[in-house]
Formats: C-alpha cells, sequence, structure tokens
C-alpha cells in the first residue's frame, strides 16, 4: 500500500510561532515528518511512502532513512490539502493511506492498525473532529479535509457505498498544533520530536496543577 504524507514545506506550525522562533518550527516539522516516516517504514518495509509537498525539499538530512527500502518519494503539490489529495487518490487504482505529517507519537503499531484494519474507508480521527490517518480501498471516496472532516469523511463513505472502520488510536489522534501540545510530545515522543524539544531546553512544568511545558531562558531562540 502506498503511504502518502503531506506536508507542509514553507510556513509550517505557525500557531507554535508563540514559543518557537521561526528557524525552529521548520525543524520541528522535518523531525515529525521524519518521525512519520520512521513508523511508517518500521510498520511494513513494504509500504510505500510519498511525501506530498507544498514545495521541493532535500532529504539528505533525513539520513535514517538513505538505506531504507523503498526510500521516500517526494512529490510537489502546492494546491490546497483536499484538491492535492483527491488528485492522487484518482490517479491511482491501488489502496492508499494518507498519514499526517505533524503525529510526533505515531508508532508503527499505530501505523499497522490503520492500513490492515479491514473496510473500504478506515479512519483515525484526530481531535476536534479532523481526519488524522485513512486507508483508501474505494475507488469512488475522496476526501474533504475542512471543518469537521472526520464527520464528513463518514458521511461520503457512505454516499459511496463503501464500508467504515474507526480506529480508536491515543498517538495518531493527537497533532502536534498548539503549544500545549508539545507537553504530548514530552510524555509521549519516542522519536527525533522529543529529542529535539529536549535539546532546545524544553521541559515538563506541573507548578499550576496541569502539565504544561517551559523552556529555560538560555536555550530560547533569538529570531523571532
Amino acid at each position: 500500500m502506498q503511504v502518502v504524507v503531506p506536508f507542509a514545506a514553507e510556513t509550517p506550525k505557525t500557531r507554535l510561532s508563540t514559543v518557537l522562533a521561526p528557524s525552529e518550527r521548520h525543524a520541528v516539522a522535518r523531525a515529525m515528518l521524519a518521525d512519520v516516516l520512521d513508523a511508517i517504514a518500521e510498520a511494513d518495509p513494504e509500504l510505500d511512502p510519498l511525501i506530498l509537498s507544498t514545495a521541493p525539499i532535500e532529504l539528505d538530512e533525513y539520513d535514517e532513512f538513505t538505506d531504507r527500502v523503498p526510500r521516500p518519494v517526494v512529490a510537489v503539490d502546492d494546491r490546497p490539502l483536499t484538491e492535492a489529495v483527491n488528485d492522487h487518490l484518482v490517479s491511482t487504482a491501488e489502496p492508499v493511506a494518507i498519514v499526517m505529517a505533524d503525529l510526533a507519537l505515531a508508532t508503527p503499531e499505530a501505523i499497522t492498525d490503520v492500513v490492515e484494519t479491514p473496510g473500504d474507508v478506515v479512519i483515525a480521527p484526530g481531535r476536534g473532529g479532523g481526519t488524522n490517518a485513512l486507508a483508501v480501498r474505494h475507488p469512488e471516496f475522496r476526501v474533504d479535509y475542512h471543518g469537521a472532516s472526520y464527520r464528513d469523511h463518514r458521511a461520503r463513505a457512505r454516499e459511496v457505498g463503501a464500508t467504515i472502520e474507526t480506529v480508536d488510536s491515543f498517538r495518531l489522534g493527537t497533532d502536534i498544533d498548539e503549544p500545549a501540545d508539545l507537553a504530548e510530545v514530552l510524555l509521549h515522543g519516542r522519536g527525533r520530536t522529543a529529542a529535539t524539544l529536549r535539546e532546545w531546553g524544553f521541559e515538563l512544568e506541573t507548578s499550576d496543577g496541569r502539565v504544561g511545558v517551559d523552556r529555560s531562558a538560555a536555550d530560547s531562540a533569538s529570531d523571532f
């Protein structure tokens, strides 16, 4: 099965701008992409990863993947997410999975749950009604990532007569968008995203009774 990983290469993770400088947002987006690619590769070496990027990117920085087969392929498409993914679905007759690039907690087991669960459309929902991962085996199904996409994808599947399965996954349901989400990375992350945040001085903070993140001033970036 091909696994498409959409990636916003030019202005990633703008909602993290209160805690990360522009260069850091690019770096953490690349780290999350690498963690997702790592989970895909370890889930099954037969999975065929395709990075659907809004701009050209170099894979040299993902040196851990250079010896893996198959190596991730990059396809550049700067159209909106829904249009780009649907065009890809139309162009192939094979089953396709779509996994978001900001799932820093993704594990091989979580990816396996999505790609091996039987069903014409298998959905791993995100928080707030989003869709963080899909497996599509029905030729007429099309995505719509606007609004409450989990609800909309179920409706679209019913419209084309596709069977629907939902994968309830904490790790795939946790996309990293807001500063508060960084606590989840420090608590549960196993890969480069968590390591990168710790290198930058981020640590868990619990003084107000809730788990958050704090950063030592010495490690804060200067290019805000």
